[in-house]
């Protein structure tokens, strides 16, 4: 298949990029120029455009005549009706949603429980605005956090009749929020004993090499409507703090101490009611994916950050707040 990525540059858009190549697929990539992955290989086509320019340039994209597209980069309706605009009717669509998407996630930030999980496709969705602008915008977009709108992104695609997928937290290569960083940071720093809450959240994860496969399916695959991709075991995330020490061969203890203690980048370990598990059995049935191993998946991708450590400029932590309540767990 010939197939255009919008948004296959960095991270899980790279990841998939990379897998629809091994899969001898034909791809064009959609980006602003602006993050040239450096290993591609010649055959892959670059159209460079802002999102909102992307209708002007719906010749070019006609000339590499795509069978079907990923939108990776949908962020707002504005992001989505540009797509669909510089798109023919009769390519075969795929957009990259969250499971932001799912009420539960209010009520994570509300500190209320009103879902059972696992989260089906057909769980209640969020009935107002994200709870959380400023973490609407991660650094490199192009957006206003106020027209951050995953839910009318779906909506409009949905009614092209696109697959849409919804992802849970992405670890893994090239991560560039470093989510295993609340560990990993303190580990690079020598640093024998973390504080930590009770660490008793249970949220859904995915490692990108695993979920850009099941996009990959879903390109291939996928009838339209909507599809969950994650684990299909999650740890606690305190099992998975303990789980990313190991994979780093590091000795050090976890603390438990008091949750006003906890640095802001602990936060996760702490009390979380809302359980934002997802089923992905749906995906299992339909696209004949299963996510890998989550412990395999988490060791891969520790490896790949203790050898691709951010940049020294990046690296200056303040443990203060950590002395602190390790002070004061110490009584």
């Amino acid at each position: 298949m010939r197939i255009l990525v919008l948004g296959g540059t960095r991270f899980i858009g790279l990841a998939l990029v990379e897998d629809l190549l091994a899969a001898e697929h034909e791809v064009a990539i959609v980006h602003r120029g602006e993050h040239e992955p450096p290993d591609l290989p010649a055959t892959v086509e670059h159209i460079h455009t802002a999102r909102h320019d992307l209708p002007a340039h719906r010749e070019a994209i006609a000339a590499f005549g795509p069978d079907a597209a990923v939108d990776l980069a949908a962020m707002t309706a504005a992001d989505a009706e540009a797509a669909l605009a510089a798109l023919d009717p009769a390519v075969k669509l795929v957009a990259v949603s969250s499971i932001e998407s799912y009420r539960a996630f209010d009520s994570i930030w509300a500190g209320t429980v009103t879902d059972a999980v696992p989260l089906a496709e057909d769980a209640p969705l969020r009935a107002g605005p994200y709870p959380n602008l400023e973490e609407a915008v991660s650094p490199g977009w192009d957006y206003e956090a106020e027209a951050y709108d995953k839910l009318a992104v779906e909506r409009l695609y949905l009614e092209r009749g696109a697959t849409v997928c919804r992802l849970p937290l992405v670890y893994g290569p090239r991560d560039y929020k470093r989510r295993e960083d609340f560990i990993l940071a303190r580990v690079r720093a020598g640093r024998e004993r973390i504080p930590v809450g009770p660490g008793t959240f249970l949220t859904s994860r995915g490692y990108a090499p695993e979920l850009a496969r099941g996009l990959r399916l879903a390109v291939e695959r996928g009838p339209g409507g909507v599809f969950n991709l994650a684990e299909s075991a999650s740890p606690t995330v305190g099992l998975w703090a303990q789980e990313i020490l190991a994979a780093a061969g590091a000795s050090a203890e976890l603390v438990r101490v008091p949750e006003d203690l906890l640095s802001p980048d602990m936060g996760l370990t702490g009390e979380i009611p809302q359980p934002w598990l997802v089923d992905a059995s749906k995906a299992a049935r339909e696209l004949d994916w299963v996510h890998a191993d989550w412990r395999e998946c988490t060791g891969r991708s520790v490896r790949w950050h203790l050898e691709h450590p951010p940049p020294a400029s990046e690296t200056t932590v303040d443990f203060s707040a950590d002395d602190a309540a390790l002070a004061a767990a110490d009584g």
